[in-house]
């Protein structure tokens, strides 16, 4: 399929060189192919995610969960709408269990769960404080790859970039730093 694209490209002078972005019609009642799939929902599927998620990193891996879970059941004859309508319901799926892992219960609903003007009176609950107190705590490259991963939503690969560490010493950082900051956490509660 991918040959049969590239083919056309050369073969077309007005086709697009695939940089940037571009307004694909998409021919038919339904996809060509799963290229065709892909380029034209990835981009509201990753919206989607991050507006739920609120970092790259997660998005990036929700969305490629998405259609790796869609790849098998989803048939290439369904119409546009259909295909839509089940990447819509896979996102949803997927979407649930990350909460699921991530929080450790059931999310039941998704769309329109998040309202879209904030509480006119805001009840501070404090934990934006107790977050100073116990990132302060830490020690400075603990600190560091916390504030690195979860307040400027670095990826693991970026992070390490910035620390100038490899990967997979970030990654322990990261995991020691996590750790740590749950025991100062619950020294604090008692």
């Amino acid at each position: 399929m991918v040959r049969r694209v590239e083919s056309e490209r050369r073969t077309r002078p007005d086709a697009p060189s695939g940089s940037g972005r571009e307004l694909r019609l998409v021919s038919g009642d339904s996809y060509p192919g799963w290229e065709a799939v892909y380029r034209d929902n990835a981009t509201w599927v990753y919206a989607m995610m991050f507006g739920k998620v609120g970092n790259r990193p997660d998005a990036e891996d929700l969305t490629a969960e998405v259609f790796t879970a869609a790849l098998k059941p989803l048939r290439m004859t369904a119409s546009i709408p259909e295909v839509r309508a089940y990447l819509r319901a896979t996102a949803r799926t997927v979407l649930a269990a990350h909460w699921k892992a991530r929080m450790g219960r059931e999310i039941t609903t998704i769309d329109g769960d998040i309202a879209d003007d904030p509480p006119e009176e805001f009840h501070d609950s404090g934990a934006e404080a107790r977050a100073k107190a116990v990132l302060s705590d830490l020690p400075d490259r603990y600190r560091r790859i916390l504030e690195l991963r979860f307040l400027q939503g670095l990826s693991i690969r970026e992070s390490a970039q910035t620390l100038g560490v490899t990967v997979a010493n970030a990654k322990v950082l990261q995991h020691r730093a996590v750790r740590m900051a749950a025991q100062l956490t619950e020294r604090g509660v008692r």
